[in-house]
């Protein structure tokens, strides 16, 4: 994505991080069986740690998820900035062709930070309720719901205030979000090749949807930590990054009790406050970690629900190492491992002979593919090609037999590796730019498809293939 390095690099030990630190934390992610797919750690400007799990790879996008909400906040930065939007900006009034006939009192009095700080009076997510409303326009559905409470009283994670507030930018700079980010921060900073999934009308998610590769996550992360600053240049103000990243409205612990620590810490624009710092945040382990009392940011992806659990390996592990003296010899010992992270490969025999095929039967719980899909298996040199009959349509993946092959059939890169286990083909599918994979495997005539975790946007496989991703308001 990026041709030349955004970031200088350095060892731990001159950065003043002991590596036993990031070997306690990798050994923290293994004994918890927490999978991550990269991990940079930056301190005084320069990276002193990164790694990918293969066959995740330095060079490629991954979905960030609602960490792109993060995005979405500096762009409305950088159009206050600008003098084209003011934080007291009703929705309502740069938005007026998208309000319905009659418009809910308190709605009328939703601002550019309600939007930003999640505090629009609604008391739980109405993104499904807004589409409903409306299935083409998801700012008049979400203009349509009247909040439960006093607008600014109570904090409520709700995915629409980022589409708004995308369209909103939009509509005052006149350029698409992914357009004004990068020529605004994207280009300036030396990040090329970000990617944006979107709804069926080609508008943006805003509240997740955007690729960047682990670098680029680390060299934004710096940005905020240097007040918005790059090299010679101020993209964001100072004073944007102070406020976006303070608290302006307390987070809830939910009825259940079931909030982790680290979502307790309260809200800022978009950004979370944390124990430590505070954070860009997305789904399944994506995270950006500003810690500015001690100069560090943390680039994180990975594929797992347990997100406390990875922000206290990151609390417990790493931040002991910091100003701690190591040795050129613990640098080199962390670099040779880093270098070798690796998730399980699915082995197996190759049977260049034998060739299967099966039906998948029945709905499961996480499938990627409905009943009546079809998956035959043929045999090539190192591998097999894999196709996948479904919902009129047939694509071929290729799958390595103990390497990974890649192929893109509807656009998007899948990574594919697999083998015969008995009388069983199995194969793990990573579509590679995402969280996620599939498990395929075929018994006999008999055929399924599991995701590890089923992407947010949907189970269907074929969505995930398609390069750039489309899928709701279509529910296709």
């Amino acid at each position: 994505m990026s041709q030349l390095p955004l970031l200088p690099r350095a060892s731990p030990s001159t950065a003043g991080i002991h590596a036993a630190g990031v070997s306690a934390l990798l050994d923290r992610l293994e004994e918890e069986t927490i999978e991550c797919h990269s991990l940079m750690v930056v301190r005084h400007g320069q990276v002193v740690a990164e790694g990918w799990w293969a066959p995740y790879s330095a060079d490629r996008p991954h979905q960030l998820y609602s960490l792109t909400k993060s995005f979405v906040s500096l762009a409305v930065g950088i159009a206050v900035d600008d003098g084209r939007m003011n934080l007291e900006d009703r929705v309502v009034d740069v938005l007026a062709d998208h309000a319905p006939e009659s418009v809910p009192a308190r709605v009328k009095e939703l601002t550019v930070h309600h939007l930003l700080s999640m505090s629009t009076g609604h008391s739980e997510d109405v993104l499904e309720a807004a589409w409903t409303l409306e299935p083409q326009d998801l700012v008049r559905g979400f203009l349509r719901i009247a909040p439960d409470m006093q607008v600014g009283s109570r904090h409520a994670y709700s995915n629409p205030t980022s589409f708004v507030l995308a369209r909103m930018v939009e509509r005052v700079t006149g350029q698409g979000l992914p357009e004004f980010l990068a020529q605004r921060l994207f280009r300036p900073m030396g990040i090329s090749g970000a990617e944006w999934d979107r709804v069926g009308n080609g508008l943006t998610f805003g509240f997740h949807g955007l690729y960047l590769t682990t670098e680029a996550v680390a060299a934004v992360g710096q940005l905020l930590l240097q007040g918005g600053r790059w090299r010679d240049r101020q993209l964001v103000s100072q004073q944007w990054v102070e406020l976006a990243s303070r608290q302006h409205v307390e987070t809830l612990q939910f009825e259940d009790n079931s909030r982790a620590p680290d979502w307790l810490e309260g809200y800022g624009y978009h950004f979370w406050r944390s124990r430590y710092g505070y954070r860009g945040d997305g789904a399944m382990g994506q995270l950006c970690l500003v810690l500015p009392d001690v100069d560090v940011v943390v680039a994180i992806t990975a594929a797992t629900p347990r997100m406390q659990g990875l922000l206290d390996a990151v609390w417990d592990c790493l931040l002991p190492s910091l100003n701690q003296h190591g040795s050129p010899e613990d640098d080199l010992v962390l670099a040779d491992r880093l270098g070798r992270l690796a998730l399980p490969m699915t082995t197996g025999e190759h049977r260049p002979q034998t060739s299967a095929g099966g039906v998948v039967d029945a709905w499961t719980e996480g499938s990627a593919l409905p009943p009546g899909s079809s998956i035959t298996i043929e045999p090539r040199p190192r591998g097999w090609s894999l196709r996948i009959t479904t919902e009129g349509a047939a694509l071929d993946i290729a799958v390595g037999n103990g390497q990974w092959q890649e192929s893109a059939p509807l656009g998007r890169p899948v990574v594919a590796v697999g083998g015969w286990d008995g009388d069983v083909f199995l194969a793990d599918l990573f579509v590679i730019t995402s969280p996620s994979r599939v498990r395929i495997a075929v018994d006999k005539s008999r055929a399924t498809a599991s995701w590890n975790i089923v992407p947010l946007v949907g189970p269907n496989l074929l969505h995930q293939l398609r390069s750039g991703l489309i899928t709701r308001p279509d529910r296709s």
